[in-house]
């Protein structure tokens, strides 16, 4: 009987902690069969917009739906790649300029399939998941902001 795999958890409130990060690192330490790890850290820019500099991200998403293709990006990930683990954190509210909002950890036995298998859950989740960014400026004006 196959067992379904729950979906992780994929969401943290807020800015994801250096602490957050090293600590996910040095967990993997006791796995000795990893040879390789591949990490992606998104980070809020302060971009200017039309004269105006961004302060922050405030990051929405229909959350059930979002950790949905979450899992589903995570599952084709296991599937194409011979992967050890993964790790995905994606920040929810405000995350200042300067500040982690994605955090994207992969392992395996060799370098070349955790790299790749980083650069395609990184293209896949922000080509697919239902994640919204409120850029935040100085005079807590705000607008929409688009992937590219």
């Amino acid at each position: 009987m196959e067992t379904k795999k729950k979906p992780k958890k994929v969401f943290v409130q807020g800015a994801i902690s250096p602490e957050k990060i090293a600590t996910s690192i040095a967990h993997h330490q006791v796995k000795t069969n990893i040879g390789a790890h591949d990490i992606f850290l998104g980070q809020v820019r302060a971009d200017e917009i039309d004269g105006k500099v961004v302060q922050g991200i405030d990051y929405s998403a229909y959350e059930e739906m979002a950790e949905q293709k979450f899992h589903e990006i995570r599952e084709a990930a296991f599937e194409k790649f011979d992967l050890t683990c993964m790790h995905i954190y994606h920040s929810l509210g405000p995350v200042k300029a300067g500040e982690i909002c994605l955090f994207v950890f992969t392992s395996s036995k060799h370098r070349a399939m955790a790299m790749d298998a980083c650069r395609f859950l990184v293209e896949e989740i922000k080509a697919n998941v239902p994640v919204f960014g409120k850029e935040i400026f100085e005079d807590e004006s705000y607008q929409w902001k688009v992937n590219s």
